[in-house]
């Protein structure tokens, strides 16, 4: 009796906590930064890019509102993104110098830290899935090129014809880029968003486990087979339960100088800097100064929402336990 009696105190006491954690849940997502400006978008396009983005916020909500994992939430959010041609990643990626769409995603869990990275991908539908089963299924953290995709096909995820990533704005934007390279009366201008975008999520779950996860084109007319900061751990993509979840987007080569989303994670637990002070430092102070444009998404153990970028504009959006949900495009 006396037993029973203690397993029901037990229960009764750890209702409260699972209730506390489940209304802590929450999502933020972002679809790339860069040089997007009103002026320049129509208003159904815009449309479109509320629209896809509250449908991935919601999917990605709903996995976390039923009891699934941070990691399913990422899982499920970034292939949202990644099957959507407005974004860079997936089928909507930039073309790289030699006219493939080369792709690159990571993942990362917050509670153990272990996680998993792909690069140089060109036949993978989904490089999100291929980064998790990297994550769950080998001894490794990354893997690049062919020995990415054997691994990948081999863990059954589903492969596609290369020209299932072409998109007639994307190979234009590809010549485009190119003729400047040749042009030298400077007529021909590039914006910035031809050359860099990224997808992301970070979410936290009623377990109290943070996930992070990033996926990429990369760079418009990348050469050499460029690897940018979304599958680098700690630069691009970056989670630990003691302190945040970061998802990057931007000019890769300076968010990996900087380490990006470690530094804000390191901030926070040696500095006890709040996740707001953090991750805004690093990107409207340091980024800056080093000349690095782009922002991130973050949240925190307590389900804070964070979402800094120093570029014009930075498709983005959240949704809390507490019904709040906010999609948005340009600088507020």
């Amino acid at each position: 009796m006396k037993k029973i009696t203690v397993l029901l105190l037990i229960c009764l006491f750890s209702v409260p906590v699972l209730f506390a954690q489940k209304n802590k849940i929450a999502i933020a997502i972002h679809g790339g930064a860069g040089t997007i400006k009103k002026e320049n978008m129509t208003p159904e396009l815009e449309k479109s890019y509320h629209e896809i983005l509250k449908l991935a916020l919601d999917s990605g909500y709903l996995v976390l509102e039923k009891g699934g994992t941070s990691l399913d939430a990422i899982e499920v959010t970034i292939k949202i993104l990644e099957n959507s041609p407005l974004f860079n990643a997936g089928k909507g990626a930039v073309f790289a110098n030699n006219g493939k769409n080369e792709l690159d995603a990571a993942i990362m869990d917050g509670k153990t830290l272990k996680a998993g990275a792909v690069a140089g991908l060109t036949t993978i539908k989904n490089p999100i899935m291929a980064a998790k089963e990297v994550m769950l299924n080998s001894k490794h953290v990354l893997l690049t090129g062919e020995g990415a995709e054997v691994f990948a096909k081999k863990q059954g995820l589903q492969s596609v014809d290369p020209n299932y990533f072409h998109t007639d704005k994307r190979f234009e934007q590809l010549q485009k880029t190119k003729a400047a390279e040749q042009d030298t009366t400077g007529s021909i201008k590039v914006e910035k968003t031809d050359k860099y975008g990224t997808v992301g999520a970070v979410a936290l779950d009623q377990y109290g486990n943070l996930a992070a996860g990033t996926s990429t084109g990369g760079m418009n007319n990348k050469k050499y087979g460029r690897v940018g900061d979304t599958p680098i751990i700690g630069a691009g993509t970056y989670a630990n339960n003691e302190t945040c979840a970061i998802s990057c987007t931007g000019h890769g080569e300076f968010f990996i100088r900087a380490v990006v989303a470690y530094d804000i994670s390191a901030l926070m637990e040696y500095k006890n800097l709040s996740l707001k002070k953090a991750s805004e430092k690093v990107v409207l102070e340091k980024l800056v100064k080093m000349g690095g444009e782009g922002g991130l998404i973050a949240i925190d153990k307590n389900g804070n929402v964070s979402l800094p970028f120093n570029s014009e504009g930075m498709y983005r959006g959240y949704k809390k336990a507490n019904g709040e949900l906010k999609t948005a495009i340009y600088k507020e």
